[in-house]
């Protein structure tokens, strides 16, 4: 196996507001996930779990919620990106009751102080019982 290494990692005070976009704190919202303590429920749990990872430039959680056949080696992130706000478009499957679901969304930033959006349907499937990003459509 591949070693996983990022070059960023931003701390996100746990009382802050979560950056993925729900009405809760980073503690109380994707901390959890990130630290281990829990594993997204539905696919689109993991994908604001995942968006809040590139927020805080958390390679190690980003690899480990990506599925073995498509994951990288390892993750570099854009130094001078700030991911701003997240918006979740549409879901489709992806529940508890559900083995693949699709996520489209866009996530917005800033890199060198110009604004921009990702826009992306990404999908997503259980891997031993854990929801994981397999890749965009």
């Amino acid at each position: 196996m591949s070693r996983f290494h990022a070059r960023r990692r931003t701390a996100i005070e746990p009382s802050a507001p979560c950056p993925c976009g729900l009405q809760a704190s980073y503690e109380e919202c994707c901390a959890r996930f990130h630290l281990g303590q829990a594993a997204a429920p539905t696919a689109e749990r993991l994908m604001r779990s995942r968006y809040s990872a590139f927020a805080a430039g958390d390679a190690p959680y980003l690899l480990r919620t990506w599925h073995p056949a498509t994951r990288p080696a390892s993750l570099d992130f854009e130094p001078e990106q700030r991911w701003t706000r997240l918006e979740i478009v549409t879901t489709t499957g992806g529940s508890a009751f559900h083995s693949e679901g699709t996520v489209r969304f866009r996530a917005h930033y800033t890199l060198d102080g110009e604004p921009g959006v990702q826009e992306e349907n990404s999908r997503f499937v259980r891997d031993e019982g854990a929801w994981v990003y397999l890749s965009e459509l």
